[in-house]
């Protein structure tokens, strides 16, 4: 299967019904968004079912076992972007959920041995940047300023359902006139510069006010983060604006982790579920939606058991949905070929490793001051060359020699991911990194991923050894995820973890068709909640939320 090849279309198949019980709502995947819609739809009242392929919910927001003794976060490291508004309405944190941020947001290091540091504090990161740049340490508060200004704006947008483009409501036009407001608070400045900038390439966008190629390197990399496009790509301002949607982000980026690794999330979620009275199935894998006179009617699993339901949600990408999940002659020739173009290039590996102590990074120096520089997100990034160059190998299907890295160390500020290590024990664990790498494309030119996976452990460590010297002979226990067991493994489509590739082209109405953006997928009854619906993006709930927002609005109007 090829980065964009499809999933095999359903086939029928014997089914077995499950009794005479037919589900108010079955929800398809069991991963953040999957469980927020079903979180909300239990506590509506709707007899509510997830089935999850995998022995575990929580999909890309798990935490996994790596050795004995020690966890780490399976692909997404943070979940710092995760809409507060879920987390207060679901009432998560009374089921468990704790979240823990330190006041760096990014260090990277350069192969000087100096570091830009980006703290949550605007004036301590204008006062660091200040020996390397004064026009830099000026710049940064007005920069910092104009992105949270435009991301409150993206977060309105992001909350909102795309209009109606065949019969638009009144509740389309009211909706018009929020997003009016929005637009009109951002003020004359920032709302002539936020339709200038967002089809900007974000290597353009950082260069309008930082001199330094370090920063603009270490900025720009949010706007390439999980993506198929490199900082001189179009669009990738709106990514990296997007990613301040909504959080306390601002130019640094949000950083914030869930204690006990970001399946404490899903955790969370899947409690509030079952406490609403909704059911969670695992190791269920959904093979076909069925339908009936065009209307979704439930969903049979490998086994052959078919689950009846009222309505079905897919928390799973779009493209398998249409592509794989239901029958073709259901969607029609039409709407199949525009699905096998959702475009799902996955570019990201994840890398896990057991250390038997903390890395020791040159530009951080030793002790106390280390570990507070180290507890946020490392980034090798080292100019806007250096990011672009790594993009360039992945176009033609090879291996970045020199990737762009972010890496986080979570145990040093959540010591519940590694047990205490056993007296006497040697080479014992004491740490655990998570390392996102790019570019990895998931269509190599030449070998497979099965026999070149651990290559890619091999790249991170050496690109990680001039600034930590010494932090291969530290591993422990290391897990390398290529984009392909990030498909197979994860169920993300060409190994994408956004579902679909966030450009411009798949932003609003477009995501992820036009005439699907809704929520509501060309088959009645069958809605999508996962990261391929508006407004996308990795570990925020917003398009589960949202999900469930039209679909109670739908079954309210069934009821009457």
């Amino acid at each position: 299967m090829t980065a964009e090849s499809t999933p095999e279309p359903a086939r029928a198949m014997p089914a077995v019904v499950t009794g005479d019980r037919r589900w108010d709502a079955v929800v398809v995947g069991g991963g953040h968004n999957g469980l927020v819609v079903a979180a909300y739809l239990a506590k509506a009242g709707l007899s509510t079912l997830v089935v999850e392929r995998r022995e575990r919910v929580g999909g890309i927001a798990a935490t996994i076992e790596l050795t004995p003794g020690t966890r780490v976060p399976a692909v997404a490291h943070t979940v710092g972007r995760f809409k507060p508004a879920v987390v207060r309405e679901l009432g998560l944190r009374a089921h468990g959920l704790t979240f823990v941020a330190p006041d760096v947001r990014v260090f990277a290091p350069g192969p000087d041995g100096s570091a830009i540091t980006l703290y949550d504090d605007v004036r301590r990161t204008a006062d660091g940047l200040r020996a390397r740049s004064g026009q830099d340490a000026a710049n940064y508060a007005a920069f910092d300023r104009q992105v949270r200004s435009i991301g409150r704006f993206l977060a309105e947008v992001g909350g909102a359902t795309p209009p109606d483009i065949q019969a638009p409501s009144l509740g389309d036009a009211l909706t018009g006139l929020k997003l009016t407001r929005a637009f009109r608070g951002l003020g004359r400045h920032d709302a002539r510069a936020v339709l200038r900038i967002l089809p900007m390439a974000i290597a353009d966008f950082v260069a309008e006010s930082f001199e330094t190629d370090a920063l603009r390197g270490v900025l720009a990399a949010r706007g390439i983060q999980n993506t198929a496009m490199g900082p001189w790509s179009a669009g990738t301002t709106a990514v990296f604006l997007a990613d301040s949607a909504g959080n306390d982000g601002g130019a640094a980026g949000q950083t914030v982790y869930a204690r006990g690794g970001p399946g404490a999330l899903a955790d969370a979620l899947a409690a509030v579920v079952r406490a609403a009275g909704g059911q969670i199935r695992t190791g269920a894998e959904v093979v076909q939606v069925t339908t009936r006179s065009g209307r979704a009617t439930g969903v049979v699993l490998a086994s052959g058991e078919e689950i009846a339901a009222r309505i079905v949600v897919a928390g799973v990408d779009p493209k398998r949905v249409l592509t794989g999940l239901l029958d073709p002659v259901t969607v029609g020739p039409g709407l199949r070929w525009r699905a096998t173009n959702i475009r799902t290039p996955g570019t990201v590996a994840k890398v896990n490793l057991a250390l038997a102590g903390l890395p020791a990074f040159i530009a951080a120096g030793k002790g106390a001051d280390a570990e507070r520089l180290l507890s946020g997100r490392i980034v090798i990034a080292l100019g806007i060359d250096y990011v672009e160059r790594a993009f360039d190998a992945s176009k033609y299907g090879e291996l970045s020699a020199a990737p762009y890295i972010e890496a986080t160390i979570p145990s040093l500020l959540d010591p519940t991911l590694v047990d205490d290590p056993r007296a006497g024990a040697r080479r014992a664990a004491h740490h655990v990194m998570s390392i996102h790498l790019q570019y990895a494309p998931y269509t190599l030119r030449e070998g497979t991923w099965p026999a070149r996976r651990d290559e890619l452990g091999d790249l991170a460590l050496k690109t990680l050894e001039p600034y930590a010297p010494g932090i291969t002979k530290l591993v422990v226990g290391r897990q390398v995820l290529s984009p392909l067991d990030l498909e197979q493994d994860y169920g993300l489509t060409g190994g994408h973890p956004y579902h679909a590739e966030p450009s411009l082209d798949s932003f609003f109405l477009w995501r992820p068709l036009l005439g699907s953006a809704r929520y509501r997928l060309p088959v009645d009854g069958l809605y999508l909640a996962g990261s391929g619906a508006h407004p996308g993006g990795g570990i925020t709930g917003v398009p589960g939320h949202n999900a469930a927002r039209e679909i109670l609005s739908d079954w309210k109007k069934r009821r009457r």
